[in-house]
This record gives structure tokens, sequence and C-alpha cells, in this order.
């Protein structure tokens, strides 16, 4: 599975967006967010779709993006990680 592309990125705008209004993640290039120093979000796609992989523990875990409801829970999970 290749990193996403610009174009894959675009499709995603609506939930990048979401994204950058989470208090305490950084987004440092288009699409790849930070908490802190440390990697916390970036997208993925293949055939399949397009996916984002997110450290909510020590490790990533990988999240389909494709739809919109998929993008609304990804935004749910995320604010509740960084609540903590």
């Amino acid at each position: 599975m290749k990193h996403v592309t610009p174009t894959g990125l675009d499709q995603l705008d609506e939930l990048l967006r979401a994204l950058r209004g989470v208090d305490g993640l950084t987004e440092k290039k288009r699409g790849v967010f930070y908490r802190g120093s440390r990697a916390f979000l970036h997208f993925h796609e293949d055939a399949a779709g397009l996916y984002a992989d997110v450290r909510l523990d020590a490790d990533f875990d990988r999240f389909r993006v494709t739809t919109k409801a998929e993008r609304k829970r990804l935004v749910s999970l995320v604010r509740r990680s960084t609540r903590t």
C-alpha cells in the first residue's frame, strides 16, 4: 500500500479540514499530522480505497476512510484520543 497521492488528498479535503480543527494536532505537511513531536496520523491508498494510519497507542492502527461514515468515525476516534 502506497502513501496517498495529492489526488487522494484532494478527495479527503473535508476530512483534513476536520482534523486541522482538533486541538493538539499539527499538520507538518498536507495530510501528515503530529501530536507533539511524534507522528500521529497519515494516509495511504490502494485500489480498495483510502486509509488512515493513526497512532492511538504505541503502534499505528489502520482505518479505512473511503466513505463519509468512515471519515466521521475517524474524526471521533482522533478527538477521543487527543483528549487524554
